[in-house]
């Protein structure tokens, strides 16, 4: 008796442990349950065009004024494109990448625009790492109304947890250009960093600890983190969260026809990747790009750094760097540069979502997916020559 007695005030003192830890940790778990619930590979559709319903998000009221694409009826895209000289069918292409949706912009100009999934004009869609490029556009924009006095200050001067730590003197442009040095490895730490943060850590305590792997500007490699320093640098120096200063500063100013929405992680935006936006909102985006940071005569980013943005001259920078498979296209700040002459550019996110702009051929496309294969190997080159085939094709 005594023995089932001992074992039952065991139980009991579990369940008062389990039942503490879900009154403090029970929304964080519901919301890590319903997180990896949805990423699974037969949900990511749904989950890509309904991130709000699903995620806790920040609401970007849009302006008053729309900036109105002209429609066009649809033009027919090529019936095949070239790679590594094997000829690929669009058809196929299309529906082997689980796309989403794809509109293609000439000249301001709709020339296609289709849906896939039960999606539309009006359905905002997930930018997984196409959010990093916006939160770049911030960056400009707090550096020209001097928040942020330069882009070679040192992290440490806007973030307090990295001062006395060798993260401290880090140039803000290494964390734009992914070349930080921090010793991180994007394919088995952020697992860890993104549980750890869930669970009320704050994002930059953990950042803190990594240390460094190689001083800034040796090697260019790719870590979510770089951006949400850079995100943390605009909050802390605006005083604005990063939905605010972006409702503000960019989303009201450029036309867009919807309101979008930031994730949130533990209450704060997620910066490396989190807005659900439609598409037409995006290519208004690249618009803004593609006309050297203005629209309709406001200068909203300087030229210079949007000049500064798509600059890829440093070695780190250029395709091929590092001769590292994950650098087989350059980057600038936070926008991906492939090898040419026509001064093309991108945002890229994972599972398949894409801008691309070519200003030579004055043509933007979005192109959003639900794809599980997108680390196949030479994904990201193959979708470069399928942008290119239309742009040339329109």
């Amino acid at each position: 008796m005594k023995k089932m007695k001992a074992v039952w005030i065991g139980v009991a003192a579990v369940a008062v442990v389990v039942g503490g830890l879900w009154l403090i940790f029970g929304k964080k778990i519901r919301v890590l349950y319903t997180s990896l619930n949805s990423f699974k590979d037969e949900n990511l559709a749904y989950t890509f065009q309904h991130t709000p319903e699903v995620q806790p998000t920040k609401k970007i009221s849009r302006g008053e004024g729309t900036f109105s694409f002209q429609k066009d009826k649809d033009h027919l895209l090529p019936g095949e494109f070239s790679f590594q000289d094997i000829p690929c069918r669009t058809g196929d292409f299309l529906e082997d990448t689980r796309t989403s949706g794809l509109l293609i912009i000439q000249d301001d100009v709709i020339k296609y625009e289709k849906y896939y999934f039960g999606g539309d004009e009006n359905t905002l869609f997930s930018s997984n790492s196409m959010g990093k490029s916006f939160v770049s556009a911030l960056m400009g924009i707090a550096v020209s109304e001097g928040y942020v006095e330069s882009v070679e200050d040192p992290i440490g001067k806007y973030i307090p947890e990295f001062v006395g730590t060798k993260l401290e003197s880090i140039p803000i442009r290494a964390c734009l250009q992914m070349a930080s040095g921090i010793n991180f490895n994007e394919d088995t730490d952020m697992s860890s960093f993104s549980m750890r943060t869930l669970m009320g850590v704050p994002a930059m305590k953990v950042i803190s600890k990594y240390g460094m792997q190689e001083e800034p500007y040796t090697y260019r490699r790719y870590l979510s983190i770089n951006t949400e320093i850079l995100g943390e640098v605009i909050t802390n120096a605006t005083g604005m969260s990063l939905a605010e200063y972006m409702e503000e500063k960019l989303w009201k100013r450029i036309g867009a026809a919807h309101d979008a929405y930031w994730t949130l992680s533990n209450g704060t935006e997620l910066a490396m990747g989190g807005l659900s936006v439609s598409l037409r909102d995006y290519a208004r985006f690249a618009r803004l790009y593609l006309n050297g940071g203005s629209y309709e005569g406001e200068q909203i980013l300087p030229p210079e750094w949007v000049r500064d943005s798509l600059d890829i001259s440093g070695e780190y920078s250029k395709p091929g760097a590092n001769n590292d498979a994950y650098n087989e296209i350059g980057y600038g700040y936070q926008w991906w540069i492939p090898e040419g002459s026509e001064g093309e550019f991108m945002a890229i996110g994972v599972y398949g979502q894409w801008i691309y702009v070519n200003p030579t051929e004055n043509v933007i496309i979005v192109k959003t997916s639900a794809d599980p294969d997108f680390m196949e190997k030479g994904y990201e080159l193959k979708h470069v020559e399928f942008f290119r085939a239309v742009a040339k094709g329109i």
